[in-house]
């Protein structure tokens, strides 16, 4: 392993990290690859199969489809920043990285969770504004809002999200290398310095709050004027249509915090049993980019014609 002398100091500063992959079960870890290889698989053949179809069917270039090809490029995003890596470790045993790979990893990762949360406030506020204000829809949510709201949500995902790789750069790793976990995880991380982490953990909470925090509050706020605008449609129909529209959403949204959650108190706990937040946020790196395609394939007709049409057409070039 490559080290240099720290300048003020005996210690040595370590040059690379060593990713053991998943705490408590390291000669079990390979039979994980399979059902990963095969989740992020599916994940990059229903993301790219819904962006065909959003490009090729006329009728799906709306702004509520136009989000969801944004969150398909967003979901491809966030499985590749991590798992070939993590297969390259439990295949291969390709345990090393770099210092720069690693932060830009904890970049990458944290911009593309951050860009999901902001799709999915995105996709609220398109829904409520088409629900409760069906007749200004067209006027208030048009292509430059989509471009808008995309320019905006990129560029707060990607300027938030610098501090964290740059604070992590600044700290002084000075004997311990070895980071129980199959990628590059900020507290992990920074749990390795031998210097004071504080402002590094205050920025992490601050960010999780200043993003995650804000969407899934303004998302919950959404979806509830939604439902109380829809309870109040006197038609039965009118309102199974308008609920119809919006469970697609409300699934996914409600797996995305719900995890997130989940996985910040399992990290109070991380001690006991490291192996569960560990495990916990692997899976949430994974599965939402697996998932979302298919519950929107399964739950949407118009979908589900456009991929009709995307096959038959595929199968008539073929035949040609």
């Amino acid at each position: 392993m490559g080290t240099k002398h720290a300048t003020n100091s005996s210690e040595v500063q370590v040059s690379e990290f060593i990713l053991l992959g998943f705490p408590g079960i390291h000669e079990f870890q390979i039979w994980l690859s399979l059902p990963m290889a095969l989740l992020y698989i599916v994940a990059l053949g229903a993301n790219l199969l819904i962006l065909i179809t959003i490009y090729l069917e006329p009728n799906l270039h709306q702004p509520m489809y136009q989000f969801l090809g944004i969150l398909a490029v967003v979901d491809i995003g966030l499985a590749t920043t991590s798992m070939p890596k993590i297969l390259a470790i439990l295949w291969f045993d390709a345990k090393t990285i770099s210092l720069p790979e690693c932060f830009a990893q904890i970049y990458a990762i944290h911009t593309f969770m951050s860009m999901e949360s902001g799709v999915f406030l995105c996709m609220a506020i398109d829904r409520y504004v088409a629900i409760c204000y069906p007749l200004q829809y067209p006027s208030i949510v048009t292509e430059a809002f989509v471009i808008k709201a995309t320019l905006s949500m990129l560029l707060r995902s990607g300027l938030l999200t610098i501090p964290v790789p740059v604070l992590a750069a600044q700290r002084q790793y000075c004997s311990r290398n070895e980071i129980d976990h199959c990628l590059c995880s900020n507290l992990g991380v920074i749990s390795l310095a031998c210097d004071d982490i504080t402002v590094n953990r205050d920025y992490q909470l601050t960010l999780a709050w200043l993003i995650l925090g804000i969407d899934m509050i303004l998302v919950c706020v959404s979806y509830a004027l939604i439902i109380r605008s829809v309870l109040r449609l006197n038609s039965t129909e009118a309102v199974s249509k308008a609920l119809s529209t919006c469970s697609s959403h409300l699934i996914l949204i409600m797996f995305y915090y719900t995890a997130i959650v989940i996985l910040s108190v399992t990290h109070l706990a991380g001690r006991r049993v490291p192996l569960i937040p560990v495990l916990l946020n692997v899976m949430h790196i994974v599965i939402p980019p697996s998932l979302n395609p298919m519950v929107y394939a399964l739950r949407t007709q118009e979908l589900k014609v456009g991929f009709r049409k995307v096959f038959d057409l595929s199968h008539y070039v073929s035949r040609k």
